[in-house]
């Protein structure tokens, strides 16, 4: 939920922005969504390289190298959150990302399953562990909203 609240924040004070101070641009409510989620994939992007460690339990006995995975994942979040920028590559950028979180919907779901602690020091209770699950076909149309694939 707080992806989905960084998402909707930015979103909505781009396009505030926009009509404020009458950038045509911001204006455009999935140019917002594209440029919101940018800035999410990078900040969670950067987060995986940062704090990796913080996040290999997630997958830990379920697939090897759990570091490197993160690290890995990270530095795609990077850089495909930085190719939703821009118009020659925000298409392709968008449908990899895609790509990405249903790679990565195992892990929330072991979280949810085996009733670990979400990643952020978020709340460890049942109910938001499974209801993160439900956020991240949220997420995936957001994407594809915002390059114009739906």
């Amino acid at each position: 939920m707080a992806f989905l609240s960084g998402l909707l924040s930015i979103a909505l004070l781009l396009w505030g922005a926009g009509h404020l101070f009458h950038i045509p641009l911001l204006q455009q409510l999935p140019d917002d969504a594209r440029i919101a989620a940018a800035v999410m994939f990078l900040l969670i992007g950067t987060f995986h390289l940062v704090k990796p460690k913080k996040l290999t339990y997630m997958i830990r006995g379920m697939l090897p190298f759990p570091l490197a995975l993160v690290i890995g994942t990270g530095i795609l979040e990077i850089v495909l959150g930085a190719g939703l920028l821009f118009s020659g590559t925000q298409y392709r950028a968008g449908i990899a990302l895609v790509i990405l979180l249903v790679a990565m919907f195992p892990a929330n779901i072991r979280v949810a399953v085996n009733q670990l602690p979400p990643p952020g020091g978020l709340p460890a209770k049942p109910w938001y562990t499974w209801s993160r699950l439900l956020f991240q076909p949220v997420y995936i149309l957001w994407i594809l909203w915002a390059i114009h694939a739906i």
